[in-house]
């Protein structure tokens, strides 16, 4: 049966999140009225494409998939775009924003997302390292790329990857640099990591292992001249950071409400606030922040029930991730606890399983072995049972 909670909804954010729960809620609730507060242009766009865009050919343009106009229509919502929230107030329960009046609500969605890390570097060009955290990001490196050739990655991690993967794809001569001592540190196993490099060195991109980037200074020619804190010296056009991101809160922490590494949420997705609510990127769930698709669906898809009147704990199956890096196709459900690693296989296509004892805590898989995805599914823990 479809239940109706009344109270006017606002949503800040526009992201994959906000957008995923505004259009859950509202097959389950038609009429209520929705504010939806944005800072960027509310364009609905798919954040995961981003980093294989290149290789397709895609432009900023054309990951468009509606207009502000049409999602505004689809979901029955007043966009307001280019507006930034400056101030939330708890006990009068009003948005300041940075122009037009303030907005009123019964019932408040922070789905801020996440911003990028700035890398501790130096130089007369640190303004040109750039990141690539929305579709807006990814239109400035695209327009910067044009007439380029050198790309230098900062980070080794899922994104770093993705993109030099994606780049090198699409023609470009692809570098980078990393303080690990393998890819994907903290999701994979060494090994694992080894043969997503060797696979991406196939393709033609560098890895300059152990050392930082610490300065970089535009020289006379346009080049970025690049300095590594082990002393040697690169050269290129554009450089990239993908060192990581950190959930955006400062909101959150403004306005009193509990904060560690995102807003402290339960699983019903309820702040200390029993009107606001954290959805995506920026809520930390029972202490767990995933910042991983398949988390922040199922975490919409709950919330958006118990926004239309049907309370709903959430649940967290076995949710792994795909990372996008087709030299060396990888699927990882990350152990959350120590265990051991059992690694088979051979060249690109391992199965690495994490046991402790006879329970199965977590796997990777690369290359053709993740065609056994679902069988190593149904044996690990979910993440919040029902």
């Amino acid at each position: 049966m479809v239940a109706t909670a009344t109270g006017p909804l606002v949503i800040v954010g526009a992201g994959l999140a906000a957008y995923t729960l505004a259009r859950e809620w509202r097959k389950l609730d038609a009429e209520t009225p929705l504010t939806i507060v944005t800072a960027d242009d509310g364009a609905a766009y798919s954040k995961p494409m981003l980093s294989n865009a290149f290789s397709k050919g895609q432009s900023a343009q054309d990951l468009i998939q509606q207009t502000p106009e049409e999602v505004a229509e689809r979901l029955n919502a007043k966009l307001i775009t280019h507006t930034e929230v400056t101030h939330l107030d708890l006990p009068t329960q009003t948005l300041h924003l940075n122009k037009g009046a303030p907005i009123g609500w019964q019932r408040l969605v922070l789905a801020t997302g996440a911003t990028p890390l700035k890398a501790p570097v130096e130089g007369n060009a640190v303004d040109q390292v750039m990141s690539i955290n929305s579709r807006q990001d990814f239109s400035r490196f695209e327009q910067a790329l044009k007439g380029k050739k050198r790309v230098l990655i900062m980070g080794a991690g899922l994104i770093g990857c993705e993109y030099a993967n994606d780049l090198a794809a699409a023609g470009y001569q692809v570098e980078v640099v990393a303080p690990s001592e393998s890819l994907l540190r903290g999701l994979l196993p060494a090994q694992l990591g080894q043969a997503l490099k060797t696979e991406l060195e196939r393709i033609g991109v560098r890895f300059w292992l152990g050392p930082m980037v610490s300065r970089v200074d535009l020289e006379a020619s346009g080049a970025l001249q690049v300095a590594l804190t082990n002393g040697q010296q690169r050269q290129t056009d554009l450089i990239l950071s993908a060192i990581g991101l950190k959930p955006s809160i400062k909101l959150a922490r403004e306005a009193g409400l509990a904060v560690q590494s995102g807003i402290c949420v339960d699983r019903r997705l309820q702040s200390a606030s029993d009107r606001v609510y954290a959805l995506g990127d920026c809520a930390e769930v029972d202490g767990l922040n995933l910042m991983y698709v398949m988390p922040l669906m199922n975490a919409a898809r709950a919330l958006a029930r118990t926004l239309a009147g049907q309370p709903t704990d959430l649940h967290w199956p076995a949710m792994p991730v795909t990372v996008k890096t087709p030299a060396c196709p990888l699927v990882v459900y990350p152990p959350r606890r120590e265990g051991d690693w059992q690694i088979e296989g051979s060249g690109a296509n391992l199965a690495a399983v994490c046991r402790s004892g006879e329970d199965v805590l977590g796997f990777a898989l690369s290359g053709d072995r993740i065609k056994e995805r679902n069988n190593w599914l149904k044996a690990v823990p979910p993440l919040f049972s029902q």
